[in-house]
Order: C-alpha cells, then sequence, then structure tokens
C-alpha cells in the first residue's frame, strides 16, 4: 500500500512540482491551497507525512503543525521556509517538526528528507503487530529483541527514559545505538521538543565547533551569516552526540562546561545562550582506552555517562535473528517472504561483524534477488556458507576425537600469534584475565617468541 503525503502550499507552481516529484517516487499524494484545506483533508485521510509551506496567507505553516500535533502527536511535519529564515525553522523544530527544508530545494534533498522521514515514523499496521509480539517493548518503536540481553535494554529504558540523566551508550558499529536514543527521547516527556543527532566523526574538526554552538556572522573566513548550532537547535528536547568518542581534545573542554552550566556560546560571540537540552551520547570506541591514552578526558566522561548503557553485538543474541529477519521483510514491504529451515539455520550462525545493520542489509538484498517466496539456502551469498562450516562450533573437530589439552594450547597460541605474542592484548581477545593466560603459557611450555 502507498504511503500517503498530504502537501500544503498556497503557491501553486511549487505545490505541482511537490505533488508531481513525490507522486514520482510511488507516493500517494493530496495536495492544498490552504492551511484551512490542509486540515481538511488531513482529518479526512490521516497521511503518514505532512508538508506544509511555513508563509502562507491566512492560516501559516506553524499554525498549520501545532494544530497537526494537537490532533496527532505521532504525525510527522516537515517544514518548508524560505532561504535565511533559521529563526522560523527552529522555532517549528521546537513546535514538533520533524525537520525542515530551505527555499530553494533540489529534488534530490527532498527526496532524501522524505525518505528518512518515513523510515523513522515506519509504524505501518504489520509493524505495530510485530511490536505487539513484544509486548509492553511496544513504546521502543523500531528496536526489535525479545532476548535476555536486549530484556535488559529496555528495562534500563524504561527506568531512565523521563529523567533527565546524561547516557552514554556503548557498542559496536550497527548494533542500533541511535535507534536506543530515539526511544529514550520518544519515551520522555521531551517527546514533543526536537530529537537532533550530530556525528562527531562526521564533520571536520574546524567546522565542527560551530556545528556544535553556531557561530555569529564574520566569525571566519565563509562565515557569511549566523548559524544556529546543534544545541539550540536541540532545546527542550534531546542532542545524540554520535561517535563522541572522536570528539577533538581541543574541543571537550567546551562540550564540559556546556554540559555543567546549560549555556553554549556561539563561535565569534560575546554572549551565552541559556540552553535546556538532555544530552545522550553513544561510541563504538573503548573510552577507558581512550582516557588512558589522554585523548579523552575522564571528568567529560564521567558527565556524559551518568547512566552507561552497553548494546550487546548480535551474536550475543542469535534468539532475535528470526523477528529481526521477519521485521525487515515486513519493513521492505515482503512481509509474506519466509526462509527454509536450512537458510534461517545459516542466518541465525553466522557471526554479523556489521551487527543489525549488516543484517538489515542482507536481508534486502536477499528479499530483491530471491526466486519466490521461500528463500534458500542456496540463494544466501557465498560469506555465508564459508561461515556456516563453522556453523555450531568455531573449530571442526575430527571424527576420531581430540586432546582437549592439545586444543587449549593451540588456542593461546594462535592469539598470541594473532597479537604480536602480547599476553595482554592475547588475554585480552581471549576474553581472560592475563594471570590465567600466564599460567596456560607456563603449564603447556609455550615459548614466547623473542624469549629464550
Amino acid at each position: 500500500m502507498k504511503q500517503k503525503i498530504l502537501v500544503i502550499d498556497d503557491d501553486n507552481s511549487l505545490r505541482r512540482v511537490l505533488e508531481y516529484n513525490l507522486q514520482e517516487e510511488g507516493y500517494e499524494v493530496q495536495a492544498a491551497s490552504s492551511g484551512e484545506e490542509g486540515l481538511y483533508w488531513f482529518g479526512q485521510s490521516r497521511p503518514d507525512l505532512v508538508i506544509t509551506d511555513m508563509n502562507m496567507t491566512g492560516m501559516d505553516g506553524l499554525m498549520v503543525l501545532k494544530s497537526i500535533k494537537e490532533r496527532s502527536p505521532e504525525t510527522l511535519v516537515i517544514i518548508i521556509t524560505a532561504f535565511g529564515t533559521v529563526d522560523v525553522a527552529v522555532e517549528a523544530m521546537k513546535s514538533g517538526a520533524y525537520d525542515y527544508i530551505t527555499k530553494p530545494f533540489n529534488r534530490d534533498e527532498l527526496k532524501l528528507t522524505v525518505k528518512k522521514a518515513l523510515q523513522f515514523n515506519g509504524l505501518t499496521e504489520e509493524n505495530k503487530r510485530l511490536k505487539s509480539e513484544l509486548s509492553d517493548k511496544a513504546d521502543f518503536r523500531t528496536i526489535v529483541g525479545q532476548s535476555k540481553e536486549m530484556e535488559k535494554v529496555f528495562t534500563v529504558i524504561r527506568k531512565v527514559a523521563d529523567t533527565d540523566a546524561s547516557i552514554l551508550i556503548t557498542g559496536e558499529s550497527g548494533t542500533g545505538k541511535e535507534l536506543v536514543a530515539r526511544s529514550l527521547h520518544a519515551n520522555s516527556s521531551r517527546r514533543e521538543a526536537p530529537f537532533v543527532a550530530i556525528n562527531c566523526a562526521a564533520i571536520p574538526r574546524d567546522l565542527l565547533e560551530s556545528e556544535l554552538f553556531g557561530h555569529m556572522k564574520g566569525a571566519f573566513t565563509g562565515a557569511i551569516k549566523d548559524k544556529t548550532g546543534k544545541f539550540q537547535l536541540a532545546d527542550g528536547g534531546t542532542l545524540l552526540l554520535d561517535e563522541v568518542g572522536e570528539l577533538p581534545l581541543e574541543l571537550q573542554p567546551k562540550l564540559l562546561r556546556a554540559l555543567q552550566e546549560k549555556e553554549v556560546e556561539p563561535v565569534g560571540g560575546t554572549k551565552v545562550e541559556k540552553v535546556d537540552v538532555r544530552i545522550v551520547a553513544a561510541t563504538n570506541l573503548n573510552i577507558d582506552k581512550a582516557i588512558a591514552d589522554g585523548t579523552f578526558r575522564e571528568d567529560l566522561y564521567y558527565r556524559l555517562s551518568v547512566i552507561p548503557m552497553h548494546l550487546p553485538p548480535l551474536r550475543e543474541r542469535r534468539k532475535d535473528i528470526p523477528l529481526l529477519i521477519r521485521y525487515f521483510c515486513t519493513k521492505h514491504g515482503s512481509d509474506k517472504v519466509s526462509f527454509d529451515k536450512d537458510a534461517l539455520h545459516t542466518l541465525v550462525m553466522y557471526s554479523w561483524p556489521g551487527n543489525v545493520r549488516e543484517l538489515e542489509n542482507s536481508v534486502e538484498r536477499l528479499l530483491i534477488m530471491r526466486n519466490s517466496d521461500e528463500i534458500s539456502l542456496d540463494e544466501l551469498p557465498e560469506k555465508f556458507s564459508v561461515n556456516s562450516v563453522s556453523g555450531n562450533a568455531i573449530i571442526k573437530l575430527p571424527d576420531e576425537g581430540y586432546s582437549l589439552e592439545q586444543l587449549e594450547r593451540e588456542v593461546v597460541v594462535e592469539a598470541l600469534e594473532r597479537n604480536a605474542w602480547n599476553q595482554t592484548a592475547a588475554a585480552r581477545f581471549l576474553k581472560i584475565p592475563r594471570h590465567t593466560l600466564i599460567y596456560r603459557i607456563e603449564k603447556y611450555g609455550i615459548v614466547l617468541q623473542g624469549h629464550n
């Protein structure tokens, strides 16, 4: 079923362009030439997404936004505003707009913003049915899981979501850290205010300060107008500092001050601005090591991690994989597709180094390339068949049996070789204390490389 979008704009030309571009993308579009007409159609059809111009005669876009949010808080609204009217866009975000686009914009920008909004919304009737299977975890939107490991995550979310405590989410790439951050926001009293995310690793370090705190016109070459920072955009809501472990050391004191004093100073500015922001940070780095190496401030770490959360990798919650596969099939419009027993077993036993993100990408590829509505083992890419040799065990033992002590010795030697004979690194690789590794080195008479 096509997703429905309501477009509200009193500019006939722009409205027709929007309508045409969205229909070309396969959406069902209802167009309205005024705010009043738009609200009428909203009541009739309850669209998945509303796109409204800000500057309209009669009822303007902000009035439309507030009226829609009063009727249906979960409906996502994208605001179209003129270039340079950042203050208006900020006000719209504070009033619950999902995002804004400044005119003039191109088709690709429109398509990307709409796609992201609808993916975030992601609450079709089938998705709701899947979520109902998770009982009281329905409030966690797109976080799928029923394993003991994920139940611990859900428990923490329930306890801390409606507090202002800073939260540090750790976990490997692809485990869903941003989804958890959005769930924390959605289950808090700040849910009607903006959720703003910034990837600290994706922005050049000479621009990151401006992105976080904003800048004043003329603050540096290229600063042709004032810029609102992410802290100001998130005022009243939640700010996700993704990949916070990559934050340059020289910026960390300013971030620490912002957290402690709840105020920011734009680059080139002379006055501080008060902000009310709940901070959620996320990283896939070993912060303890970064502190020891001197690349991350210990005081900032403690300020960010009032509530620490760790997301388990997918390989540690295999019980969730069938449910996730089913969820992704529904998400990508193939809810009738199934996997045969061998294919499903192979996917469950795969190591998934890219975690949930890799699983979704793999499921999407298999759905596109499938031969029928039941995907079989021989349709899986080569990487799965190679991995399935290890299936339930990392090592394939011979039929006649094998010495456990010999096996353990070989494992210790391989761990040392992989880690350049560094005992501390090898112990970490084997997930055992260093003194336990040393005991086994002595027990099996292993001669360390470079030692006599």
